[in-house]
């Protein structure tokens, strides 16, 4: 089986170096290496798994870069699905809302725990949604629109996958009135998430059931799949967090980006450098291949 391995950085501190590329294809022996962007991100076939690929993988963090090596066959993806919170935006919508509500620093704490996966994440879902109740309904809206930011090479993504007719979906453990908003705005396909209870203007404290979890995310991904007649192969899956785990282990390549050290340990594909264009270089697309 043809491998494909792919070093890559981001794309604002473009410091992957030629002599760094080559070193490595000539060590494990690989094809001519392709730039898909210089100085960000380049590629050379392998027909062997190499036995240090985890050291080499440790040495090349210090620079920055990243190094994934996966199979050449099917990777160009027909599916995208994806985490919303710290993944397709730089924010938990739970920690600023909490924020608002004067308790931030505490719910925070819990969220880092869950996403570690040291909690369970229902509970912790209701612990922290409950530390909202009596919260203006108004305070989402303002919070989206001053203290949620895009991660970096999001709208690239979405616009060039689906340039190449792949089907977008954001699956997320937060909550649907911060999805519907991000999901418009990047132009995915579809949108899942739990759903807070309001009541007389102000939240109730209360989540709607049943909660989204990881189990979720699966079945979202199984769903979608079946819908399009293809299997979760043909699928790339995006997320940082332990209730992201199911959704990335099913699908056909599973990328852990800027994820918590436990997820990532998990994960063959871990992106701590890129931004969410690695996901196009992953897929063999060159920086000129972007739709705008």
């Amino acid at each position: 089986m043809m491998l494909i391995a792919t070093l890559l950085t981001h794309p604002d501190r473009p410091v992957l170096e030629r002599v760094t590329v080559e070193s490595l294809r000539n060590a494990w022996g690989g094809g001519d290496a392709v730039w898909l962007d210089p100085g960000v991100a380049a590629e050379f076939p392998l027909e062997a798994m190499p036995e240090n690929r985890w050291q080499v993988w440790e040495a090349l963090q210090g620079l920055k870069v990243d190094l994934v090596i996966q199979p050449a066959e099917g990777r160009k993806k027909r599916v995208l699905i994806a985490d919303m919170d710290s993944t397709m935006i730089e924010q938990e919508c739970i920690d600023e809302l909490a924020d608002e509500a004067g308790v931030g620093a505490y719910v925070a704490s819990i969220t880092a725990r869950a996403m570690n996966g040291e909690l369970d994440f229902e509970a912790a879902l209701k612990e922290r949604v409950g530390m909202l109740k009596g919260l203006p309904v108004k305070v989402i809206d303002e919070v989206i629109r001053h203290r949620i930011t895009l991660m970096s090479g999001g709208p690239a993504l979405l616009a060039t996958m689906k340039a190449n007719g792949a089907y977008c979906a954001l699956v997320s453990g937060g909550f649907t009135a911060f999805t519907a908003r991000i999901a418009e705005v990047l132009g995915f396909d579809e949108n899942r998430a739990n759903t807070l209870l309001m009541e007389n203007g102000a939240l109730t404290g209360e989540v709607a059931q049943p909660i989204l979890g990881k189990a979720a995310k699966v079945e979202a991904l199984h769903d979608i799949s079946t819908r399009l007649g293809i299997t979760p192969q043909a699928a790339l899956a995006v997320g940082d967090g332990a209730n992201d785990l199911g959704m990335l282990g099913l699908a056909g390549t599973g990328v852990a980006l800027h994820a918590k050290p436990s997820v990532a340990a998990q994960c063959d594909v871990r992106v701590n450098h890129g931004d969410l264009t690695a996901l196009l270089y992953l897929q063999g697309y060159l920086r000129e291949e972007f739709a705008a």
